[in-house]
């Protein structure tokens, strides 16, 4: 049995129901909620390590929800696959934009969602060890702020850090250009994300193997960045 528990939120309860029965079949413990706000409580009383959560619900829609985790502190880092009928470009980069790390639109088969939660639980599975992470040839330690690769130390510029310890901090979730500069910078350029642009460029020439491949640092089109282990 692993030891990833999921909620799953939808409140149509033949749809919970079998992804329920699919999850626990591929030995996930699954806990459930057909609304919004009881989708909450269960998110904060027991720290799931992946949110399947469905757009239209009673009380409190599916965009809410997500916006409220990623404010809270205890929870923000979750990962959530939003689950929609509406297979519109906006509604998709809308989630994306308020914090989801995927989405599945129904109808969807059994072997795409599990292909999708396997993907996400993969790619969120690097835990910390003292400070210290690593992917592929780098390593950070972020108690002493330094990295490294392939053994050599990489000099970075102290925002550079801070950008490279957010992307993995963050690793598997989509993080917009405004979040970023908000975060790292403080404050916003009225709409001009350039400067992170800039900075992810810099940073993508000292840890990428090909910086003009990038294979950790993932652009997402028309709305941010994203770290991926690289598999």
């Amino acid at each position: 049995m692993s030891e990833d528990k999921i909620l799953v939120v939808d409140d149509e309860e033949h749809i919970r129901e079998l992804i329920k029965f699919n999850l626990e079949q591929n030995g996930y413990k699954t806990i459930s909620a057909d609304n919004g706000l009881d989708a909450l409580k269960k998110a904060k009383a027991d720290n799931p390590q992946l949110i399947l959560l469905d757009v239209m619900l009673p009380d409190m829609d599916g965009y809410d929800v997500c916006k409220e985790i990623r404010r809270d502190n205890s929870i923000s880092s979750t990962p959530i696959i939003m689950i929609t009928a509406k297979g519109e470009e906006f509604d998709k980069v809308l989630g994306l934009e308020l914090g989801a790390d995927d989405y599945i639109t129904k109808p969807f088969s059994i072997r795409e969602l599990m292909a999708r939660v396997k993907a996400i639980l993969r790619r969120t599975s690097i835990k910390p060890v003292d400070n210290f992470y690593s992917f592929g040839k780098v390593s950070i330690d972020l108690e002493k702020h330094e990295v490294a690769k392939d053994g050599e130390k990489i000099d970075l510029t102290l925002k550079e850090f801070e950008l490279l310890e957010i992307l993995i901090k963050n690793r598997g979730r989509v993080m917009t250009r405004d979040f970023l500069l908000d975060k790292i910078w403080g404050y916003e350029y009225m709409g001009e994300t350039r400067t992170v642009d800039v900075h992810i460029r810099h940073l993508r020439k000292k840890v990428e193997d090909d910086d003009k491949k990038p294979k950790y640092i993932e652009t997402i089109r028309g709305i941010g960045y994203r770290f991926s282990t690289g598999e």
